[in-house]
């Protein structure tokens, strides 16, 4: 099985003339080189809708307010396919989630066609050889799917249903490997799985009973219908909340990049301070091997000795080890609470080459760093080193977060990436939808 969002570089070559005005530049070959300027950067917002990015980019806004948009991913044909997630109750209304299709039908590098369909909400959108695999919270839907159609061919099969989908952390992101497999995040329900969920000194279960079918990716079989949990194969465990998740193009490695737990300080404040809680744990980026145990809920990696470390509900103190000593520990600790909802290898020719199989990675922003300023709200790269990656990153994308009194209501917190079959860079945004299409444009 092939995916779309797996060979984005191969399958630039099927993208249709009629597409957009500047088709014709890429197929004759001259934008192959890369670092080649986007054409469509002369449709750039002056101040890029909003948002800062390195020198040599810039963004087109492709639609504003569609809602509370997630993961996305980018047909051979340009439409993007946006999945919306159930809109909050206003009284007995309640706007219905699905998927959006956005099509720019002039070449402008802005949608002004959208179908949306779908009967719920859900967090990720896959177009595949097969379909277009959406993930509502408890399962995962193939939709019969002809190339060029901004709707589906019929109704779903269902791949697999009665995820659990209770509690927190019910958002599945969904993966295809190049064997058939199809990998599921299934996030834990709790912060560290106290007896007494988020209370004071509440010690922790041993063992954890979320860990047997939860806090972790699994693996099914993407060409079967009618599976459930227990058809599927735990791939990995110990990692409370992985919505970043992602296999790398180049050599069909899976990588996410997981939630850390909260409230150190709020829980255990005899053993840690407000700056400590604030900075610690960190957000991990991970390279996922079948049988890999990220330690959640026994344990935290700790930014500051650069070590995996006990968890205060398991008898850690900030400094014990312990059972964490042969834990899995990641490439990358990012700043903590950061909230990672999204990553993407970037294979495509467009933007520099120093960003070829990099991984850019979208941070949803935090919500429990107070009493200190709370941050993320951002997209960071993270150049590609070897066979793998080093521990140098960068900020890409900011300014999404509006602190201003009069910025009220105009904040943004971004979540999903996509590329675009000309090697552009789609980001969405959760609190009003917006989608920008970054775009290099040289220099």
């Amino acid at each position: 099985m092939k995916s779309y969002r797996l060979l984005p570089g191969i399958l630039t070559v099927l993208v249709p003339l009629t597409w957009a005005a500047f088709s014709a530049e890429r197929v004759s070959g001259q934008a192959a080189s890369a670092g080649h300027p986007s054409p469509m950067s002369r449709y750039c917002a002056a101040d890029n809708g909003g948002i800062t990015l390195p020198e040599g980019f810039c963004a087109i806004v492709v639609t504003d307010s569609l809602g509370p948009a997630r993961h996305l991913d980018v047909a051979p044909n340009g439409d993007v396919f946006v999945a919306l997630r159930n809109g909050r109750r206003r009284g007995a209304a309640r706007q219905t989630g699905g998927v959006a299709v956005l099509r720019d039908t002039d070449g402008d590098g802005r949608a002004d066609r959208v179908e949306r369909w779908g009967e719920n909400g859900g967090n990720d959108v896959l177009i595949a050889e097969d379909g277009v695999y959406f993930a509502p919270d408890d399962a995962v839907l193939r939709y019969p799917w002809r190339g060029g159609s901004m709707t589906p061919a019929g109704p779903p099969d269902t791949i697999v249903s009665g995820l659990p989908a209770d509690r927190n952390h019910t958002a599945k992101s969904i993966v295809l490997g190049p064997d058939g497999s199809l990998y599921v995040n299934i996030g834990a329900p709790s912060n560290a799985c106290q007896r007494k969920p988020r209370s004071l000194e509440s010690p922790g279960q041993d063992p954890c009973p979320q860990l047997k079918n939860r806090a972790g990716i699994w693996e099914f079989d993407a060409g079967r219908t009618g599976q459930t949990e227990a058809d599927g194969a735990r791939f990995a465990t110990g990692l409370r909340n992985v919505v970043a998740l992602r296999m790398n193009p180049v050599d069909h490695v899976l990588y996410g990049v997981m939630h850390g737990r909260d409230q150190l300080h709020a829980l255990w404040p005899a053993l840690y301070t407000v700056d400590q809680s604030t900075e610690k744990p960190a957000e991990e980026f991970v390279r996922i091997d079948r049988g890999a145990d990220f330690g959640w809920p026994y344990c935290y990696f700790d930014p500051e000795t650069g070590r995996k470390v006990l968890s205060p509900e398991y008898g850690g103190d900030g400094q014990k080890i312990g059972r964490c000593a042969d834990k899995a520990s990641p490439i990358i600790g990012f700043p903590a609470h950061w909230a990672p909802d999204d990553l993407l290898f970037y294979v495509a020719e467009q933007f520099p080459r120093s960003y070829h199989g990099g991984a850019f990675i979208a941070f949803h922003g935090s919500w429990n760093r107070a009493p200190n300023p709370q941050d993320g709200y951002r997209v960071v790269f993270v150049p590609a080193q070897g066979k793998g990656f080093g521990t140098k990153w960068e900020i890409f994308a900011d300014g999404f977060r509006k602190t201003s009194p009069e910025a009220r209501g105009l904040s943004a917190r971004p979540v999903g990436l996509a590329t675009g079959p000309d090697g552009s860079l789609y980001i969405s945004d959760s609190v009003r939808g917006r989608i920008w299409r970054v775009v290099y444009r040289g220099g």
